[in-house]
């Protein structure tokens, strides 16, 4: 057995036969248990390294060759694995919950899968290709048989593929440059291509005019499943390209144009988000917020900077499922998600009110959530690196901090007669629960993490050191 086959065949295999035998019901039970079994796997057992069970050697081999093209997940991906596959499981198992189940944990088994290969695949210039795959088999989980997809669904497709000739082409241009650093003009041609390239992919100000229109008109579990899994694995294609190529990461000029636009889309985002009167487009907010973050820890020039980008990328997983149920719990009742829908709607879904409010403070860094010890790390060091960049920051977090206060005012605004009600299911109550447990154990207890925190580094030998 080959970690390639077991950790991005298996799934990809698995999708399509519980997308063409299963039935609603069990679909989500089936794909959250393969997506646990495989994390756990990635946990305990050792790649490349034989494991006696009894009389029998266990053995997983890190590399498998297709068609010419290797594919490698070596001891240093394990960490990255489980955690990539432990937060798959946990949407999975809430897709039930949320009433989206039928094509949800199949197609997000396959998603995973071929964004898996995107980082295993040498060349690693290939996986442009797989985000590609992974950006069109989202279109079905998007839009349901027989609807015209929505402007927003459009524009996330035409983005994501539009990004994928400025990739390829940079990644060849910059095998040039590589060789012959010295000529300043392919050098600033393939910067150029290479920036267009990831401002599509991430969705820099002003592209990211889609998202909040993607959650407001498709299902927001689905869109948030995206918004979470797409830039992270954008991240890890990213820190790639800066750990492969020495001019990359040691050019001043490149740290600045990625910490300026994780600057503005933390900041716009935070003020666009201040004045949101719907749920969906709230979180959308928030999770651009939360990007723009993620492009500042990667301009820091710390030894820790790592660390920071995969603990921001641990929590956002825990925060985005968690608010994405809830607002799919609260959506049963008001389709529409505007704040005039969902006034008073806190008696009626407390649970659910409850979650969602947890996780909209998470993603401002409140203290004791999963957010803060990833934006406190980020802060200390933007504190000496750039005093004004994080002020920026400060208020975009404070414009999302706006957004959760008003959610939280809407949605306790009720009549004072209006009676307290229980309408969660028993299967949305425990989902909600354990997401909320999760945010406050990050926050409490961010140590239980050290392990992966340990490990994760090993990923980029040149950027950890």
């Amino acid at each position: 057995m080959s970690a390639p086959i077991l950790w991005i065949v298996l799934p990809f295999l698995t999708g399509g036969l519980i997308l063409v035998l299963f039935g609603e019901k069990y679909s989500s039970y089936a794909g959250g248990m393969l997506s646990a079994i495989l994390a756990l796997t990635a946990v305990f057992i050792p790649i490349d390294t034989a494991l006696l069970i009894g009389s029998i050697s266990l053995k997983i081999s890190p590399a498998v060759e297709v068609f010419g093209r290797s594919f490698q997940l070596n001891t240093t991906d394990a960490p990255l694995l489980a955690m990539i596959y432990g937060v798959s499981a946990l949407w999975f198992f809430g897709a039930e919950a949320s009433g989206k189940t039928l094509r949800f944990a199949p197609l997000g088994l396959i998603i995973v899968s071929l964004l898996t290969a995107s980082i295993a695949v040498e060349p690693f210039l290939y996986a442009a290709l797989f985000l590609a795959m992974a950006t069109m088999l989202a279109v079905p989980m998007l839009v349901p048989l027989y609807q015209k997809p929505g402007r927003g669904t459009v524009r996330f497709i035409i983005y994501q593929i539009f990004a994928m000739p400025f990739i390829l082409f940079s990644g060849w241009m910059l095998a040039g440059v590589e060789a012959n650093p010295g000529n300043l003009a392919s050098t600033l041609q393939a910067g150029l291509m290479l920036s267009m390239g990831f401002a599509f992919l991430f969705g820099i100000f002003p592209l990211y005019h889609w998202i909040p229109k993607l959650m407001e008109e498709t299902s927001p579990y689905a869109a948030s499943f995206l918004l979470w899994a797409f830039p992270t694995f954008t991240i890890i294609f990213a820190l790639g390209f800066l750990d492969r190529y020495t001019w990359l990461r040691n050019t001043p000029q490149i740290s600045n144009v990625i910490l300026s636009s994780g600057i503005i889309m933390t900041a716009t985002a935070g003020f666009f988000g201040a004045f949101q009167r719907h749920l969906g487009r709230t979180l959308a907010y928030a999770a651009i917020a939360e990007t723009g973050l993620l492009l500042a820890a990667i301009s820091l020039r710390s030894v820790d900077f790592l660390s920071i980008v995969f603990l921001i990328l641990i929590s956002r997983g825990v925060e985005l499922s968690t608010w994405a149920l809830a607002i799919s719990v609260i959506k049963q009742k008001a389709y529409l998600l505007k704040f005039s829908d969902v006034q008073g709607l806190a008696r009626k879904y407390p649970v659910a009110t409850g979650a969602l409010i947890f996780a909209h403070l998470s993603t401002t860094g409140f203290p004791l959530l999963g957010g803060f010890p990833p934006r406190l790390a980020l802060w200390q060091e933007l504190s000496s690196a750039s005093p004004i960049a994080m002020l920026w920051i400060f208020l975009g977090m404070a414009g999302i901090l706006i957004s959760a206060i008003r959610s939280l005012a809407t949605l306790v605004m009720a009549d004072e007669d209006a009676k307290w009600e229980w309408n969660e299911t028993w299967a949305q109550t425990a989902m909600l629960v354990i997401g909320t447990f999760g945010l406050i154990l990050l926050g409490i207890l961010p140590q239980v993490l050290q392990p992966f925190l340990r490990g994760l580094p090993a990923l980029f030998e040149h950027l950890a050191q």
